[in-house]
């Protein structure tokens, strides 16, 4: 791994090679590996490690980046040397600020995300662990299928205006399909500190998933109850957040044009974006290298602040949407320039008010419901109301008389966010939750009444 002295060291070569005004490098990568399994066999081991050095270069009101993945003095004089060539020839962005210098880019306090325990993982141990999971799917004749990750790695920001802004961190995953004739279960953690992961467990619930779900009956499509686990509830929700952006906005493509200081959730809906909860992962910083601040996205239903990078809230506050935004500030959510994504909350904490429901409750206070494990193949149908469309998978089970009645075959489905998010009437202890179609995390389960499922699958 690079230490925060090393990547200087590149950088302070790349600023010897750069004749431009201003020169900002970003540094990121590190080591990863990876077992993967399927029919109760590993068949895939791999590792790598790479580093990503990307240059961006800026003369007055021209900016452009170049990257390369080798550390050698002439590849990086060459990155060099294509940034300023692309910058000299871009189109002037009246919207560029200079880099962004120390006093600016704040200041957040964030846990440690480096575990020594998780960086130290060896093949072995991750084979061990796979079998254990194999031994769950072994004894209870199912067919287990998946994957054991780890990772290193770092990202780093500095620039000519003296900007030195560094974050290591490691990550552990593990997905675990189990298989059945006509039946499956899931189940997928991820955690910067590998003890955090239980394999035996999460390969026995989704044993217990496939098991429970065997000669899925099929019911008709309709309005339902269900019970949304918290990988499922990630998903979905995963959709809404690029809109909460201070861009989206000025771009009119946002569900909250004309709607943010209204209440458009359900009063026990509290959304914040905060990378100091102890649950969340990644970087205190964006890619300009601002600190990321806690910024309230929604209270009680009602949606209170954007996330800004420093350009966009420069935009904001001279543009028609200034005074029905709510507060205008660099909060630390843009990416690395220029781009035209602008900002986005990545770091989510969704909460509700009262007391938390734990997942055996919601089912026992259903006369009639479905219980969703995960969801995916979702897909966006009106970004304005935010309805989507996607699939139930891997255990979806009918809830009769509060408790489970086997499982049925899975559904399609046609629902908004806005309407969802206004019929949720219990909520589980948010957890950190890892899905397939959405970024990490904290989010509880959910009981939703009236969800649309519009059409049955055959299996």
């Amino acid at each position: 791994m690079l230490t925060r002295e090393a990547a200087r060291g590149i950088f302070e070569r790349i600023q010897k090679f750069s004749s431009a005004d201003e020169v900002e490098v970003l540094i990121a990568g590190g080591r990863s590996a990876l077992t993967r399994f399927a029919n109760n066999t590993i068949h895939q081991n791999v590792a790598e490690q790479n580093w990503v050095v990307s240059v961006r270069s800026s003369f007055g009101q021209r900016t452009a980046r170049a990257t390369t993945n080798k550390l050698d003095d002439e590849s990086l004089r060459r990155a060099v040397r294509a940034s300023e060539e692309i910058a000299r020839v871009t189109e002037a962005d009246p919207d560029l600020l200079p880099m962004v210098a120390p006093p600016e880019a704040g200041s957040t306090l964030a846990p440690s995300r480096h575990f020594a325990e998780t960086a130290e993982v060896e093949p072995e141990q991750r084979a061990q662990s796979v079998q254990r999971m194999v031994a769950v799917a072994q004894k209870n004749k199912l067919t287990a299928a998946g994957i054991f990750s780890t990772s290193e790695s770092l990202e780093a920001v500095f620039n000519s205006r003296g900007l030195n802004a560094f974050h290591a961190q490691t990550s552990a995953e593990i997905s675990v399909t189990m298989l059945g004739d006509d039946s499956s279960g899931w189940q997928k953690a991820n955690s910067p500190d590998v003890r955090h992961l239980d394999p035996a467990r999460l390969a026995e619930t989704a044993a217990r998933k496939a098991l429970e779900s065997v000669h899925p009956r099929e019911l008709a499509p309709g309005k339902y109850t269900v019970i949304l686990e918290p990988a499922a509830v990630l998903d979905i929700v995963g959709f809404m957040f690029w809109d909460f952006g201070g861009m989206a906005i000025l771009d009119q493509r946002s569900f909250l044009n004309n709607r943010i200081g209204k209440q458009i959730f359900g009063s026990n809906i509290t959304i914040a974006d905060d990378v100091t909860h102890p649950m969340q992962s990644g970087a205190p910083f964006d890619g300009e290298g601002m600190c990321r601040q806690r910024v309230a996205l929604v209270e009680q239903g009602v949606v209170k602040r954007l996330v800004y990078a420093r350009a966009t809230a420069a935009r904001m506050k001279n543009s028609e949407h200034a005074a029905a935004v709510g507060p205008i500030a660099p909060t630390g959510h843009g990416f690395p320039l220029p781009n035209e994504m602008g900002e986005a909350p990545m770091n989510i904490v969704l909460a509700g008010d009262g007391a938390p429901h734990s997942l055996e409750e919601m089912i026992r206070s259903t006369e009639r419901g479905i219980l969703v494990t995960r969801l995916w193949y979702i897909r966006e149908v009106d970004p304005y109301e935010k309805i989507l469309t996607g699939m139930t998978r891997d255990g979806t089970f009918l809830v009769e008389n509060g408790r489970l009645a086997g499982g049925v075959r899975n559904f399609r489905f046609n629902e908004s966010l806005l309407a969802m998010l206004s019929n949720v009437e219990q909520m589980g202890e948010p957890v950190r939750a890892s899905g397939e179609e959405s970024f990490d995390m904290v989010v509880p389960a959910m009981k939703v009444r009236e969800f649309n499922f519009t059409e049955v699958t055959k299996f």
